[in-house]
């Protein structure tokens, strides 16, 4: 289905080329201005540079012949204003039988892409054994949005977690275990080499597991020998040794339950449970690769390849791909991965949610894959950054105490608060009220990250975020409810056609849910979930006018009662729809 832009940008280039000018003059777009029109042609100013001819002159060319087609004013009024705008409204009648239309399309008017991508979106990032905290929040949130977005438009998209499984962290396990349960199997130095031949249990639980790691991450701070051997057990474990494969499979096992059940409750899912374990393989092929293709040259012992470009303005370092010592880093693991998933998938686009401040790194390894032709020369490397969740102070959210807080941590804090809210709602059934919590917080949650622009820090203020009232997602779920109220207490089958609107507010309604194709399409090529928040938000203030200035179900007409009702329907087709996208659901009562 067409969006309506799309619909009067090609009457308008036809009536440009019927008039003798160039049809790619024709383009429609949405008024920035809506209290002088709803939609905008503004290519007789730019005519006017090409065929010396006065803008407005063009534009009583243009409009003459737009109108040929539209004697009744079916379909749109249109004025000219100076120098040579053509201001357009659409009619009533055009409107209506859009969105009928819009109701029986499958994709409920979102424009699908002709030509569909394979994109992978690298969205998690999590350390095993470490436990996710808040600093993961805006990575899953906002990776699961585009994930959802780009389905909407018709690609095929793979969300991939891309676990850190392979870094000194796991040496630091090892070697802390070893220290403080030096009998176990995994230290033998028989061990077995059958995987079959350990115990089923892990000798640890995650709590354990996850005070493991800190602990000996500081230790190696201010202990050398400490440090060493934990680097010892890293290339160990890399080699193959069978007691610590075993003992990292355990670590994977159990921190990997932990990560997906946390995942879980922020309803995040991924379809790739990857990590950098899984781009080892492809490292000493890329490498000799990279050497025997003159892409990566020594340099004061590391390989390194040059990725510096003569328009930069600001000096781009070379991309490291092996340290002095020939150890691999991130930037080898990254690389490699691309090669993993070139190999695996094949992917059109390969988006990157990741942190603002490591735009420059992105940068170097985007640059070395596309110069060491490791990626095909059409596909794309998009890195997504966003700024930092901050409290009310304006500095990185912590807990009370001072420490980075778990995400798990906050999802509950959100989740008791809000329990408090809804069972202070005489409406809500008391066996209801802790679904209906879950629901309404993850709302909160996900709304008050995805609004705003994801490269701008922002304020985490869980007081505003959890407000029934302004630009929250428990507002918008509360409008949803309301619409879904009025429907059931109207009954099946009393919608009927939707007729022109009659009031402002219908209109204002009715203008609202043309856009939702638009605005899909937008945000999916801008990746910018926070244009749906506004959206919607813009729509449930506009269906709250419409609902406080209409009598719906007591309205005498019946024709124009069952067009109210199939209109609210629309409207909460395409409300679940957007709440659907963002990564949240409304509940039936609320």
């Amino acid at each position: 289905m067409e969006k309506i832009e799309t619909i009067l940008s090609k009457k308008f280039q036809n009536a440009f080329k019927a008039a003798g000018y160039d049809e790619m003059f024709g383009r429609v777009r949405r008024s920035d201005r809506p209290d002088l029109c709803e939609f905008q042609c503004s290519g007789a100013m730019s005519a006017a540079r090409n065929y010396h001819k006065a803008p407005l002159a063009i534009a009583q060319d243009v409009l003459k012949k737009a109108e040929e087609g539209n004697k009744d004013k079916s379909f749109f009024e249109a004025v000219i204003a100076a120098p040579g705008f053509i201001n357009i409204n659409i009619s009533g009648e055009f409107l209506a039988s859009y969105i009928m239309e819009m109701d029986e399309d499958k994709f409920l008017s979102i424009p699908q892409t002709e030509n569909p991508k394979k994109i992978i979106i690298d969205y998690g990032g999590p350390n095993v054994a470490k436990p996710l905290h808040v600093g993961h929040l805006r990575s899953a949130v906002i990776g699961e949005c585009l994930k959802r977005l780009g389905r909407a438009v018709g690609n095929e998209v793979l969300g991939d977690v891309h676990l850190g499984d392979w870094g000194l962290q796991m040496g630091l396990i090892i070697t802390e275990l070893r220290a403080r349960r030096p009998e176990l199997i995994y230290f033998s130095d028989t061990a077995p080499e059958d995987p079959a031949e350990y115990p089923s249990e892990a000798p640890f639980t995650i709590s354990e597991l996850e005070e493991i790691y800190p602990f000996a991450s500081e230790k190696s701070k201010t202990d050398e020998e400490y440090k060493l051997k934990a680097m010892e057990a890293t290339h160990l474990l890399q080699e193959g040794r069978p007691g610590y494969r075993a003992l990292w499979n355990k670590i994977m096992e159990i921190s990997t339950a932990d990560l997906r059940k946390n995942y879980a409750r922020l309803d995040v899912t991924f379809d790739l449970w990857k990590s950098e374990s899984d781009a080892q393989p492809y490292i000493p092929d890329m490498v000799r690769y990279l050497k025997d293709k003159g892409y990566a040259y020594y340099n004061e012992g590391a390989l390194v390849i040059d990725v510096a470009l003569p328009e930069d303005k600001k000096k781009i370092p070379p991309c490291m791909v092996l340290k002095s010592d020939g150890a691999s880093l991130y930037n080898t693991t990254d690389l490699a991965t691309i090669v993993e998933r070139m190999k695996l998938f094949s992917p059109d686009e390969i988006i990157y949610v990741v942190d603002k401040r490591q735009s420059l790194y992105f940068t170097q390894i985007f640059r070395a894959a596309r110069k060491a032709h490791l990626v095909d020369e059409d596909t794309e490397l998009k890195h997504v950054g966003f700024g930092t969740m901050n409290g009310r102070d304006g500095k990185p959210f912590k807990t009370r105490e001072g420490g980075v807080m778990r995400l798990e941590t906050l999802l509950d804090e959100i989740n008791t608060g809000m329990i408090k809210k809804i069972s202070e709602n005489k409406n809500v059934r008391e066996e209801d009220t802790e679904k209906i919590a879950r629901i309404v917080s993850l709302s909160a949650i996900k709304y008050g990250d995805l609004s705003n622009q994801a490269a701008k820090d922002y304020v985490f203020d869980t007081h505003k975020f959890t407000a029934f009232e302004g630009n929250t997602g428990p507002y918008i779920l509360y409008t949803i409810v309301r619409i879904k109220s009025i429907l059931e207490k109207a009954g099946k089958g009393t919608a009927g056609t939707l007729l022109p609107p009659d009031t402002p507010e219908e209109r204002n309604l009715m203008l609202d849910i043309g856009r939702f194709g638009s605005v899909v399409s937008e945000a999916f090529e801008e990746l910018a979930p926070h244009k749906i928040c506004a959206f919607i938000y813009e729509t449930a203030n506009d269906f709250n006018r419409f609902y406080h200035e209409t009598k719906i179900i007591a309205e005498p007409d019946a024709g124009r009662r069952g067009s109210y009702l199939h209109l609210l329907g629309t409207a909460e087709k395409m409300l679940e729809k957007s709440i659907d996208i963002l990564g949240f659901s409304a509940p039936d009562h609320m």
